[in-house]
């Protein structure tokens, strides 16, 4: 499993998966998500044992874009992600295990603007590059069949590479609040009230919901249900799912960089949070979102 999609959390309840009622609930690791771009991806190759670097495209079933040497970046890779992999290619250090990040971007400033999010950090950053890792994979032979894992090591910054890997936690007793816990609950007894979807229906609902976030209309229940031609009540399981999410992210802090959004001071791009009931990322799509999909760079990627 490649990572190459983290679901929101009222997303996944629109086939009738109720499991994220749990995650909520259950005590797991949070992680604080950093708005970089591209996705890097580095380690040593399972098939020949060499270091390489690439983008999420070292997944690719066919077109496999895998670059051990500089040579390989200029035959893959054009322009900014070229210029990227190759500094990579210099800095990275060796390891022989796989790992994925975000570029954040080159040293010799304070301020990085990778993305949607400008992050500002207290002092000029002397290092190469400036990356911000999350996975860790493990693959035997071939990179396509790489399995992801939620990263749980902490990086020792280099001569060459500064690390972006802010500590998150949720309030002390969040999830036990009555009050939380009363939401959920009432989350479950209303699911019996909505009639699901597959998947492919669910995909049709998702991509009615981003035009509408895009846009900056009101995720109004009725007015969705009618644009996505489904039931009501299911998109109003939707809302209640997305409030208990804002409440989630409200009980998150970090320790990271400053954020901003077109000079407003944000908390970040959000965060992932991941237990034995899933893992899902917590961010405010009608702020983040909304700018990242009119405003974002990471398709250079």
């Amino acid at each position: 499993m490649k990572n190459t999609h983290i679901e929101h959390p009222e997303d996944s309840i629109l086939t009738g998966d109720l499991s994220v009622l749990d995650w909520f609930v259950t005590s797991g690791k949070l992680s604080t998500k950093i708005d970089g771009a591209p996705a890097i991806v580095w380690g040593t190759d399972p098939a020949n044992g060499k270091f390489f670097v690439g983008t999420k495209s070292v997944f690719n079933k066919f077109k496999i874009k895998i670059n051990h040497h500089h040579s390989d970046v200029d035959r893959n890779h054009q322009g900014k992600v070229a210029d990227i992999l190759h500094r990579c290619l210099d800095c990275l250090p060796f390891t022989t295990g796989i790992y994925q990040g975000d570029f954040i971007g080159f040293g010799g400033t304070d301020s990085f603007h990778p993305n949607t999010i400008r992050y500002d950090f207290p002092t000029e950053i002397s290092q190469e590059i400036v990356v911000a890792p999350h996975t860790r994979y493990d693959a035997v032979d071939d990179l396509r069949n790489a399995v992801a894992f939620p990263l749980d090591e902490v990086f020792e910054d280099t001569d060459e590479v500064k690390w972006v890997q802010p500590e998150a936690s949720i309030v002390d007793g969040f999830q036990k609040i009555s009050h939380f816990n009363q939401a959920v609950d009432y989350a479950r007894v209303f699911a019996s009230e909505c009639e699901f979807v597959d998947e492919t229906k669910a995909r049709k609902i998702k991509k009615v919901i981003n035009t509408f976030i895009r846009q900056g209309a009101v995720l109004d229940s009725e007015a969705l249900s009618v644009f996505a031609e489904f039931d009501k009540n299911l998109m109003i399981l939707w809302n209640i799912v997305r409030e208990l999410k804002k409440w989630f992210l409200k009980a998150c802090v970090h320790d990271g960089p400053k954020s901003y959004i077109r000079g407003q001071e944000i908390d970040g791009e959000g965060y992932v949070f991941i237990n034995g009931h899933g893992m899902y990322k917590i961010i405010d799509r009608s702020l983040f979102s909304r700018y990242n999909f009119t405003m974002g760079v990471q398709r250079v990627s």
